[in-house]
C-alpha cells in the first residue's frame, strides 16, 4: 500500500530530524495521489502513535521523542497551506479544543484539519484551554459545536467540568481522545453529547449532527456518578499533595536503595507517585478499576523498558492502600491493581 511506504519514509525523516524530508514526503504522497486527509490520518497519525510507542518502549529519549512530534507538527501545518487543503462546503463552525491540562496536542490538531478538509469553519484552540476562557470564546463566537480533545485520563474530572459548561452556554459537545476509555465509556458517564474514536469518526457525527445540547431549567441530569457522594475522591483530589508527600517519605523508610537517591532520582520518584495519586482521583471519579489498573500496567512496562524494577511502584500502592484504610473504593481500586503488577511486593505489615 502506498500509505505504509509513506509512512516509512516519514517515520525515516522524523528519526532523521528533518524537517524538510518530513514535508517534501507529505507532498510527494499527495502528487502521488492520496488525499490530504488520507495523509493525516493513514500517514501522519500512524507515525505519531509509533514516535509515542518507542519512547514507551525507551528506544526514543525524551528530546528525541519532542523533536519527531515538532516535525509532524511541522508536517501538519504544510498540509494546512496545501491547495488540496480547502473544503468546498460550509458545513457549519466548531470549536476544537483540548481539556484544561491536556498537552497532547497532534490529534486535536488532527481532527481540526480534517474538519477543514470537510468543510467547516474551524476555531482550534489548540493545548490546555482553561474551561472559563472556553466558555468565553463560545459565547463571543457561537459555534455550532465543541469538539475537545482529552488524552490523559488523570484530566477526565476536568473533561467534565469543560463539557458541563459548554453545555449550560447551549452548545453541544462532541468528546474524543484516549482518555475517554474504551467505545467512550467516560465520554457517556460524563455527559458528552457525542462521542467519535477518531477524526474520521468526529467528522461524520458532526456532518450527522449531534442532539440539542442539554438545558438545566430545573431539570435533573444523571450523569452516571452517583458514587461521588462517598466523598472519597474528593478526599483524595484534595489531599493529593500531602499523600504524595507521606508515600514518598515511607518509601523512602522501607526501600534502603532510596536512601541514597540523588535529588534527581528523589524528584522523579515524587513524579511517580504524583501520577499514580492523580490516576486513582480519576479511577474513584469515575469509579473505574480498569482505568488506574490501565495506567498500572503501562506505568510498570515503562519502567521495565528502563531496567527499573516495579517494586516501588508496588509498594507505593501498598503505602497508598493503608493511608487510605477508611475509604473502600480506594482501597479496593489500589488492591486490584496490585494484582496487574508481575512483582508485587510480599512485606505483609504494609498489605491493607
Amino acid at each position: 500500500m502506498i500509505s505504509a511506504t509513506v509512512q516509512d519514509q516519514l517515520w525515516a525523516a522524523v528519526l532523521a530530524g528533518d524537517e524538510y524530508a518530513a514535508a517534501a514526503t507529505a507532498l510527494a504522497a499527495i502528487d502521488a495521489g492520496m488525499t490530504p486527509e488520507d495523509v493525516l490520518l493513514d500517514v501522519v497519525a500512524p507515525v505519531q502513535c509509533r514516535i509515542g510507542a518507542e519512547w514507551a518502549a525507551n528506544r526514543l529519549s525524551v528530546t528525541e521523542e519532542h523533536s519527531a512530534t515538532a516535525i509532524n507538527d511541522r508536517v501538519i501545518a504544510t498540509l494546512a497551506h496545501h491547495p488540496a487543503h480547502r473544503g468546498d462546503e460550509e458545513a457549519g463552525r466548531v470549536t476544537v479544543a483540548c481539556v484544561d491540562g491536556e498537552w497532547h496536542v497532534l490529534p486535536a490538531r488532527l481532527l481540526a484539519e480534517v474538519l477543514r478538509l470537510r468543510g467547516w469553519r474551524v476555531d482550534f484552540l489548540g493545548a490546555q484551554v482553561p474551561t472559563p476562557h472556553l466558555i468565553a470564546h463560545l459565547h463571543r463566537h457561537g459555534p455550532d459545536a465543541v469538539a475537545l480533545s482529552c488524552s490523559i485520563p488523570s484530566r477526565l474530572p476536568l473533561a467534565h467540568a469543560a463539557i458541563t459548561a459548554c453545555q449550560a452556554a447551549g452548545v453541544s459537545v462532541l468528546a474524543g481522545g484516549a482518555a475517554f476509555g474504551p467505545q467512550g465509556r467516560y465520554a457517556f458517564q460524563l455527559g458528552a453529547d457525542g462521542w467519535a474514536p477518531d477524526a474520521r469518526g468526529a467528522a461524520d457525527v458532526l456532518r450527522r449532527g449531534l442532539r440539542p445540547a442539554r438545558t438545566f431549567g430545573g431539570q435533573q441530569f444523571d450523569f452516571g456518578l452517583p458514587h461521588l457522594a462517598d466523598q472519597e475522591y474528593t478526599f483524595v483530589n484534595e489531599t493529593a499533595a500531602e499523600l504524595v508527600r507521606a508515600t514518598v517519605a515511607e518509601l523512602t523508610h522501607c526501600i534502603p536503595d532510596m536512601q541514597s537517591y540523588s535529588d534527581f532520582q528523589r524528584q522523579n520518584a515524587t513524579v511517580d507517585v504524583a501520577h499514580t495519586v492523580d490516576f486513582l482521583a480519576a479511577a474513584l471519579y469515575t469509579d473505574d478499576d480498569e482505568l488506574f489498573e490501565r495506567f498500572i500496567a503501562w506505568t510498570a512496562g515503562i519502567l521495565t523498558a528502563r531496567g527499573v524494577s516495579a517494586l516501588v511502584l508496588a509498594r507505593s500502592l501498598e503505602v497508598l492502600a493503608v493511608r487510605l484504610h477508611d475509604f473502600p473504593r480506594a482501597r479496593r481500586i489500589l488492591c486490584n491493581a496490585l494484582s496487574t503488577l508481575a512483582q508485587p511486593a510480599t512485606d505483609p505489615s504494609l498489605m491493607p
